[in-house]
C-alpha cells in the first residue's frame, strides 16, 4: 500500500518565478499603468532563463495583472477580481453543493445591498426599471423567463453602484439559469405552497416598495422573493 501514500508535490521552477515576479512588482512600488522592465532585464534580476520567465508572465497575463501595450512594452494593470474564478464557475464541473453555496452566497449578498441601493437611487432608475418589468415575461408559478430576471437583478446591482458586485452578478447568472432549469419540479410546487402563504414577491411589487422609498418593506419582500431558492437548498441538505 506504499505505492498509495500521497506525497508532496515541490513548486515547479514556474511557480517559483511567478511568486518572485509578484513579490518583485509589490517590493518595486509598480502601480497601476507604470511600465515594468522588460524581460532580459526581469531575468537577469531574478535569475532564470527568460524562457521560464515568459511563462511565468504569461500567467500574470492571464490573470489580467500585467499587459503588453505597443510603443510601451509591459504595463501593471488592474485585474479583475473574479477574472479566475470566471473560467471554473460553470454548473457542468460544479457539484450541487457548490452550486447551492454560490447560490446562497449571492442571495445574502443582494439583501445586505439594500441600503446602499435606496442611498443611490433616483427617478432615472425606478423609469429604467418600470420599462424593464413591464417588457420582463412572467410564467406561471412566479417563473421569470432568463432574460428577464437578468435584467431586472442586474439593474439593481447597477444601482447599488458596486462595480465588483455587477461582475458577480453577471459571473453567477448561469449557475441561477442552471437551478431554475434542473430543479423546475421541485421549484414550482415550492412556488405554490408560498403562494398559498402570501409568501410571493414578484419583480414588480419589490418595485413598488422602491417607488415608494420604503427600504424596511423593501428589504423583507426581497427576502421573501428569494423563499422559493432558501427552501429548495434545505430540501436538499
Amino acid at each position: 500500500m506504499e505505492h498509495l501514500r500521497a506525497t508532496i508535490q515541490p513548486l515547479t521552477l514556474v511557480d517559483q518565478v511567478e511568486d518572485k515576479l509578484l513579490n518583485y512588482l509589490k517590493e518595486s512600488d509598480i502601480s497601476v499603468g507604470d511600465s515594468i522592465p522588460n524581460e532580459i532585464e526581469l531575468a537577469a534580476t531574478i535569475g532564470v532563463a527568460r524562457s521560464v520567465l515568459r511563462e511565468a508572465l504569461s500567467r500574470l497575463k492571464m490573470l489580467g495583472i500585467i499587459e503588453t501595450r505597443p510603443r510601451r512594452g509591459m504595463i501593471m494593470t488592474a485585474p479583475s477580481v473574479f477574472n479566475g474564478m470566471k473560467r471554473i464557475i460553470d454548473p457542468r464541473i460544479l457539484d450541487e453543493q457548490t452550486v447551492f453555496e454560490m447560490l446562497h452566497f449571492r442571495i445574502t449578498l443582494e439583501i445586505g445591498m439594500c441600503s446602499d441601493l435606496f442611498l443611490n437611487l433616483t427617478e432615472e432608475d425606478l423609469c429604467e426599471l418600470d420599462d424593464i418589468i413591464k417588457h420582463s415575461v412572467l410564467y406561471e408559478n412566479n417563473e421569470y423567463d432568463p432574460y428577464s430576471e437578468y435584467n431586472f437583478h442586474a439593474k439593481l446591482y447597477e444601482i447599488a453602484g458596486n462595480k465588483i458586485v455587477s461582475e458577480f452578478q453577471e459571473m453567477v447568472y448561469p449557475l441561477m439559469t442552471f437551478v431554475n432549469k434542473k430543479f423546475k419540479d421541485l421549484i414550482e410546487p415550492i412556488n405554490i405552497e408560498l403562494e398559498k402563504e402570501g409568501k410571493i414577491v414578484t419583480h414588480k411589487e419589490l418595485f413598488s416598495y422602491l417607488k415608494e422609498r420604503d427600504e424596511d418593506g423593501f428589504t423583507k419582500a426581497l427576502k421573501n422573493h428569494f423563499l422559493s431558492y432558501k427552501r429548495l437548498m434545505r430540501s436538499r441538505t
